[in-house]
């Protein structure tokens, strides 16, 4: 491991509930649940601490071992999260004072003491500035730092939170899963995902490739079932899901996360072709 973090500098934009669908779907998942050591890395988080203190937050409510590590490439973010932290502790922040969190310097290779291995990283606006190219490069370096049955979620969102996509990536840097997450109150339709897709994904968009036909499907279904805004967003979109799931989409999940405006398939459901 080299002297220096591994990876570029993000932008650094960040904000209050920025990623509070991402720290939905980690507190969820199984990786998280069932490990052994419940410390999740949120990578990459920003010019501010805040996305690291929601998700001890929320993680907190499901296993109260739960840590979280923030970690940024630029020693001036470091800095900057750590003073947050110092108020934190203070009792001068909406945040408990004992929130789990702490913060260091660190890339790709996810420098962790004491040699644990991360139940959970997350990536989220981290790989935007990457080629397609180097997305698999970068999933295998992240991904190997995970404990066995870790996962990693990679992915982007809009700077308000309310359009999100991401891949779960497993610790032999096989991507497993896709998920669409959206808020679905005034959504005009969901194609508008088309923006804030996965770095793996983004340049796909196009006819002939398989995200593009799902995006095409849902648009189409989301048309479809505008007699049922009568009845809300949730309805409509519960109407898009069921249809998918009727033309032989391969949507996993329950209703109960449909209803959260996600949508998630196998990742060969959305792999781009050779």
């Amino acid at each position: 491991m080299g002297t220096s973090p591994v990876g570029q500098p993000t932008r650094g934009t960040t904000g209050t509930n920025r990623l509070r669908r991402n720290d939905r779907w980690i507190a969820a998942s199984d990786a998280f649940r069932r490990a052994a050591d419940p410390l999740v890395v949120d990578l990459g988080y920003g010019a501010s601490g805040v996305t690291a203190f929601e998700l001890a937050t929320r993680l907190r409510r499901v296993r109260a071992d739960a840590e979280v590590l923030g970690l940024e490439l630029d020693a001036e973010r470091v800095s900057t999260a750590r003073g947050q932290l110092e108020e934190v502790r203070a009792g001068r922040t909406p945040f408990a004072s004992d929130l789990p969190v702490s913060f260091a310097r660190g890339g790709f290779e996810v420098p962790v003491a004491g040699g644990r291995r991360p139940a959970v990283i997350r990536a989220m606006n981290v790989l935007r500035q990457y080629d397609e190219a180097d997305v698999a490069d970068a999933w295998r370096q992240v991904a190997s730092r995970l404990a066995p049955g870790g996962m990693l979620f990679e992915g982007t969102c809009d700077e308000i939170g309310r359009i999100s996509s991401w891949v779960d990536v497993a610790s032999d840097a096989t991507p497993v899963a896709f998920t669409i997450s959206l808020r679905l109150a005034e959504l005009e339709h969901p194609g508008v995902v088309a923006e804030r897709l996965p770095k793996a994904l983004i340049h796909r968009n196009v006819p002939g490739e398989r995200i593009h036909d799902l995006l095409t499907a849902l648009d189409r279904e989301w048309h479809r079932a505008a007699p049922l805004s009568t009845f809300g967003p949730v309805q409509r979109w519960l109407a898009v899901v069921t249809a998918l799931k009727a033309q032989a989409v391969a949507v996993q999940g329950t209703r109960s996360r449909w209803r959260l405006g996600e949508l998630t398939v196998p990742w060969h459901t959305v792999a781009p072709r050779p």
